[in-house]
């Protein structure tokens, strides 16, 4: 008997890449084996609960006997970035892909903004690193009192500002502004991203945890309306809120970081009574998958590792533990974009079966799948439930 749900997102942290990884410029991508193969990666809880024998990753270190539940899943969904990612294990899948902008924004949207923001415009306007956008432009956004706007592979607009000339509730204002004209003049962009920055020169600037995601609303039904319609109850940690625009969610929690997001699910796993605990670590992307820091990437595993047993005793006898992922982001390759890549899923319960091997799942709406399959509610359009296969 399962009477609880808790799902953890790595972000980024994907196990090699998918078939048509080609078509995203994504051929030899492997978060997981470019982390392992280039440091002295040591998770010997993650590797116990089976990680390490999922099929094809290429990694050859398998666990004995491993005592949770392990396989991978292809995404269907026509994207990499984390709000498509989350909404598919979430049971939806985005049939027609959000539109790119890689050679910057139209004037007339950004226009729009500015006109209704009441602000002098914007600055940058590119595709790339924005940490390198910090340094390029940060100073000159601070003198002119002008945001940074940019872009990556993603269909993603991202605006930084400094906190001492934009507040932030200011800037999460002219973000807000930006969702809005997107939304209503068709423009098909997926996320506008808060991007608040301090510091004193292009030296020692650095982003803040007041980012904000302000996510499309156009998907469909999710595992997480399902729980709501049935009244029971969704916590969501970390950017689990955004990137729903708080839909089918109880209650919300913000983060400041991988440490504090795993001692804040630690102690809702004590203590929470929602039925689905819905988590997202994001240092594994923003701090690292990013910047290509694979050294920071395998630190901030294994500090996630040493909680895993702390986070494992918190489990109530009822309880199922999955562990994934949203997308890939290979620090170990010169692209510093998300990366086209199956993603782990890692499964544990005092109920469940052991040293299952579920292979490779078609979409990451299996999770949902087996979710809502085990807790006897109606299924979504999208997934394969393997409840019969762990319990």
């Amino acid at each position: 008997m399962i009477n609880r749900a808790i799902i953890i997102v790595l972000d980024s942290f994907g196990v090699g890449e998918t078939p048509d990884a080609v078509e995203y410029g994504d051929c030899g991508s492997n978060t997981f084996a470019g982390i392992y193969n280039n440091t002295s990666l040591n998770i010997p809880n993650m590797k116990k609960l089976g990680l390490y024998n999922i099929q094809n990753i290429g990694i050859n270190n398998k666990e004995d006997n491993p005592i949770g539940i392990y396989g991978k899943a292809d995404e269907k969904t026509k994207g990499k970035n984390s709000p498509v990612g989350h909404w598919e294990i979430a049971g939806f899948i985005k049939d027609e892909p959000f539109k790119t902008y890689y050679e910057g924004f139209p004037k007339d949207l950004l226009d729009e903004i500015s006109d209704r923001a009441g602000i002098k415009g914007f600055i940058c306007n590119k595709k790339g690193s924005g940490t390198d956008f910090l340094k390029q432009y940060g100073e000159e956004s601070v003198n002119s009192k002008m945001p940074i706007v940019y872009t990556s592979a993603d269909s993603v607009l991202q605006i930084a500002a400094h906190e001492e000339v934009f507040s932030v509730p200011e800037l999460y204002n002219i973000c807000q502004i930006a969702r809005d004209v997107i939304d209503e003049k068709g423009y098909g962009i997926g996320t506008v991203i808060a991007r608040p920055y301090i510091g004193t020169c292009s030296e020692d600037f650095s982003r803040t945890y007041s980012r904000k995601d302000y996510e499309a609303e156009d998907f469909g039904k999710t595992m997480l309306d399902v729980f709501q319609e049935n009244n029971k109850k969704v916590l969501a940690i970390g950017k689990i809120q955004d990137l729903f625009s708080g839909r089918g969610i109880t209650r919300s929690i913000h983060t400041n970081g991988n440490a504090d997001g795993i001692e804040k699910t630690i102690h809702e796993i004590r203590n929470a009574e929602e039925e689905l605990i819905f988590v997202n670590l994001v240092d594994f992307d923003m701090l690292y998958g990013h910047r290509n820091n694979i050294e920071g990437y395998a630190r901030a595993l294994e500090e996630f590792d040493k909680k895993l047993p702390e986070i494992i005793d918190a489990l109530k006898q009822d309880d199922i533990l999955i562990l994934t992922a949203d997308h890939g982001n290979d620090p170990s390759t010169p692209s510093t974009d998300h990366s086209r890549e199956y993603i782990p899923i890692v499964a544990y319960g005092k109920n469940l079966k052991q040293n299952v091997d579920l292979g490779v799942r078609d979409t990451y709406a299996d999770i949902s799948a087996t979710i809502l399959d085990i807790f006897n509610m109606p299924k979504l359009e999208n997934g394969i439930s393997f409840k019969n296969e762990i319990m």
